[in-house]
């Protein structure tokens, strides 16, 4: 008896402690904090064509822009609900360690040192990179493995100089290189001929490449692409509730494109008797509420800000990227949403 007495105590107090614990998860200082705002505070770069972008008359644009106002449109029920902040690859990062910014929404890599060792947490993948080189065609350089001696342009505290060091290390080639951390600068010490090479992203030096016009032909993106470079939204860990809206709002573009719903018929899905359908548009199931929403969370995000694809086709397209493994797993791609149930 005293054998199951203490086995049944035991129990007990688990029970007692994780009652607790789990009525404290729903908390949301962040959330709190947003809604007390009335808008989210969004970082991210502002000279990434079709990722990240502010125009003259202060208007922003690109994916890792729709990423944002993916939340907004779940939260508040409106996509503009959000207040854009320039950030830079050296300022990022202790920017949303510090509270100044909500979310991350950059050419940011998912790694284990970030996520491990500064208090952040990454809550998905928007944009599936890797690191190229982007050299003169004058050069004549066919290959990376042709740059031993080279100049090359790169931002400085960013996974691009630490990716580099390794390449040409690992091939045993030496390289010079030329540290400015502002984008624009850089790029324009590329155009000047300051160095001979530019690298970064492969999506970011096709971005690049387009905004020149003509002048971008005398330039090519080489072949080799040398590292992973997952890029997603990035938080502060330790509010579960924020993390669980964020790395949502980011899958329900993606199921949305999956299931075939965009901002132009997502109000007639409601008629759409398909189980999985009638739990995206919030007519059956509590999953919004789960969330700390409402149930016509992710209806509203295709509605306001489109599905994967179309944020893709309105941003990324134009840059004549090629989508590549960016695709749905339905089409040979790696992005695959779990399911809304």
């Amino acid at each position: 008896m005293s054998r199951w007495n203490g086995l049944l105590l035991a129990l007990t107090l688990v029970l007692g402690i994780s009652g607790p614990v789990g009525a404290q998860g729903t908390a949301s200082p962040t959330l709190d904090a947003i809604r007390a705002r009335g808008a989210i505070v969004c970082g991210t770069a502002a000279n990434l064509p079709g990722f990240a972008f502010v125009n003259d008359k202060g208007e922003w644009s690109g994916l890792y822009v729709d990423v944002c106002r993916s939340v907004a449109a779940a939260l508040f029920g409106d996509a503009t609900k959000v207040r854009f902040v320039a950030t830079t690859t050296q300022n990022r990062l202790p920017m949303l360690q510090t509270g100044e910014i909500d979310i991350l929404a950059s050419n940011t890599t998912w790694t284990l040192a970030r996520e491990a060792s500064l208090g952040l947490e990454f809550t998905g993948v928007t944009f599936y990179d890797g690191q190229g080189f982007l050299v003169r065609k004058s050069l004549g350089v066919k290959s990376a493995k042709q740059l031993d001696g080279a100049t090359v342009c790169v931002q400085p505290g960013t996974t691009t100089e630490l990716n580099l060091t390794d390449y040409f290390r690992r091939n045993k080639l030496k390289f010079t290189p030329l540290v400015i951390d502002n984008l624009e600068e850089l790029r324009t010490a590329f155009l000047a001929g300051r160095c001979d090479v530019y690298t970064i992203g492969t999506a970011a030096l096709a971005a690049f490449r387009a905004g020149l016009g003509a002048q971008g032909e005398q330039f090519e993106v080489l072949s080799e692409v040398i590292s992973k470079e997952p890029l997603g939204p990035v938080i502060r860990k330790g509010d579960q509730r924020w993390f669980d809206l964020v790395r949502w709002s980011g899958f329900a573009m993606l199921i949305g494109e999956e299931m075939g719903l965009t901002s132009q018929n997502i109000d007639q899905a409601v008629t759409n008797m398909d189980p999985d359908v009638q739990r995206f548009v919030g007519r059956t199931g509590d999953f919004g509420k789960m969330l700390g929403v409402d149930n016509q969370w992710s209806a509203r995000i295709v509605k306001q800000v489109g599905n994967y694809a179309e944020s893709w086709d309105r941003n990324v397209a134009p840059l004549k990227l090629p989508r590549g493994i960016n695709r749905l797993w339905t089409e040979g791609g790696i992005h695959y949403p779990p399911p809304i149930r």
